[in-house]
């Protein structure tokens, strides 16, 4: 069965570091690019970050630029998410994607897999 999971989010105090996994399943994560997406209440879903397969190109938005990185460990088949100096606006469901190839989708479209979502809350 294919699946991505995910784990690690939480209740977090502003200031706070947390850090999201992504497992794949049923398929190598290896061959794929990765994007990570939140959707806060209320609002529409945004794109947080996206690497390419080979890590050659990046996208970071600037709400997160210098505080989220992503780092892969395809021994394990996984993907992390790295999030420091939080704030309560990330306060959100995340969620991992893949995408078949060696690109980095700013976008939600043409993602292949999508991991359940976290919830990440950001308060003090």
């Amino acid at each position: 069965q294919v699946q991505l999971v995910e784990s690690g989010g939480g209740l977090v105090q502003p200031g706070g570091s947390l850090r999201l996994s992504c497992a794949a399943s049923g398929f190598t994560l290896d061959y794929y690019g990765i994007g990570w997406f939140r959707q806060a209440p209320g609002k529409e879903r945004e794109g947080v970050l996206c690497i390419s397969r080979g890590g050659g190109r990046t996208y970071f938005a600037d709400s997160v630029k210098g505080r989220f990185t992503i780092s892969r460990d395809n021994g394990k088949n996984t993907v992390y998410l790295q999030m420091n100096s939080l704030k309560p606006e990330d306060t959100a469901v995340y969620y991992c994607a893949a995408t078949r190839g060696d690109y980095c989708l700013r976008y939600g479209s043409n993602y292949n897999y999508w991991g359940q979502g976290t919830q990440v809350t950001v308060s003090s």
